[in-house]
């Protein structure tokens, strides 16, 4: 078997968590959200973040949200078209708190620079450059 790519991440959050997440990943990060007029009529139970065309994050609301610790969860990792200094920018003037920087972790794609920042549910999400081509 050979996978050609990730086509989305679930997430659980809390039951009243859609302004957080349109706050964060629509305001904040740029992001699109789709599904919420079916998940507001109960049609889904579920509404997603649009990352790409083919990447969403399932963002699920639940009762019995558990904020994720270290334990069971450590971070999302989003290559983004912009360098590190210009996502720290983005990041400012959206308000968002930068919880840490690493000049070049390794991932799939290489190792480039990285900006950390949390979800308002607790989710570390990592912000990453584009490789540099060698």
């Amino acid at each position: 078997m050979q996978v050609r790519t990730i086509d989305h991440v679930n997430l659980r959050i809390p039951e009243d968590g859609l302004a957080d997440a349109r706050a964060f990943y629509e305001a904040g990060l740029g992001f699109e959200l789709e599904g919420v007029d079916r998940f507001e009529s109960g049609e889904k139970p579920f509404f997603d973040v649009r990352l790409a065309p083919e990447h969403v994050i399932h963002l699920w609301p639940t009762p019995a949200f558990d904020e994720p610790v270290a334990t069971n969860y450590d971070h999302v990792a989003l290559v983004v078209e912009e360098d590190a200094e210009a996502v720290r920018s983005a990041l400012a003037d959206a308000g968002i708190e930068v919880e840490r920087e690493l000049d070049s972790p390794r991932g799939a794609t290489g190792e480039a620079g990285a900006v950390y920042v949390r979800d308002p549910f607790g989710y570390r999400v990592e912000l990453k450059a584009p490789v540099a081509e060698s």
